[in-house]
């Protein structure tokens, strides 16, 4: 995977969501919103159609790439075990953030990640609403274009626990682990969160936020955040401290500016005692 190759990948995701997803922002009828695991989860005619330009798309760009969309595994759950073995995959979150979309929101974006043997090479999250795309090479760092201008990515500086803020969603963890962290969350400065995890990495390889924590794994919402923010020079582990996979699904994940800052967040929002 080259620059060029990559830059061509963002160029896919941004005709898409020209093609597929703005013409149908804030024009959704009742119809064209279904719900999935619940009333916070939800798929529009959107994401659908998004997901195929874009897959046409990678397919005439990596031939034999196998392509892991994230409506095509809600209908076959194999697919997700395949991503991680396959000598060169993409993972496709067509519309990150479809609560934000079906509801009116404009903070939703759409992301790609390539990997090869299950290791993640390049990455590409683009706005629909800015119309830019935050790219990142392994080993070649982080950026953002626009408007034919690149712009180095790069974490904040790390500040001790009680000054950090970030984005903060715990409600899919198991039990005891998601109640000690709700409760341990007045321990740092400011926590929010976005319901889109492009953006929520966005934010935090581009220095605006001290860390990310997340608790559902799906490879389409972090196989191309946990790149970017590691290019743009952050630390990110498993909360057990094992480092993030593709074929991980479940066990939470934490992103800061370094290791230190790590292991001194995730002691204070997962500790035993009070």
């Amino acid at each position: 995977m080259n620059r060029a190759t990559l830059l061509d990948l963002g160029a896919i995701l941004a005709a898409a969501a020209a093609a597929e997803i703005m013409p149908r922002f804030r024009r959704l009828g009742a119809g064209d919103i279904r719900t999935k695991s619940g009333p916070m989860d939800v798929v529009t005619e959107a994401d659908e159609a998004a997901e195929r330009r874009i897959a046409e798309g990678v397919a005439r760009l990596l031939p034999g790439a196998f392509v892991l969309g994230e409506e095509a595994a809600e209908r076959d759950q194999h697919l997700l075990s395949q991503a991680a073995a396959a000598e060169l995959a993409v993972t496709v979150d067509p519309l990150d953030g479809t609560w934000n979309f079906a509801n009116g929101l404009s903070l939703f974006a759409s992301m790609a990640a390539v990997a090869v043997r299950g290791e993640i090479v390049a990455a590409a999250i683009h706005d629909p609403v800015g119309r830019d795309t935050a790219f990142a090479l392994r080993g070649e760092g982080a950026w953002i274009e626009a408007d034919g201008h690149a712009m180095d990515l790069r974490v904040a500086a790390p500040v001790p626990v009680a000054r950090m803020a970030g984005a903060a969603s715990w409600r899919f963890l198991a039990e005891p682990l998601r109640s000690r962290i709700a409760r341990r969350l007045d321990r740092v400065a400011a926590s929010f969160v976005y319901r889109c995890a492009g953006h929520e990495y966005r934010l935090a390889a581009g220095g605006h936020c001290h860390y990310l924590l997340f608790s559902k794994l799906m490879p389409w919402d972090h196989a191309p955040g946990v790149l970017l923010h590691r290019e743009a020079g952050g630390f990110s582990a498993r909360l057990d401290g094992r480092p993030y996979g593709l074929g991980e699904t479940t066990g939470g994940l934490l992103c800061t500016p370094d290791e230190e800052s790590f292991h001194a967040l995730r002691e204070v929002l997962t500790q035993e005692q009070e």
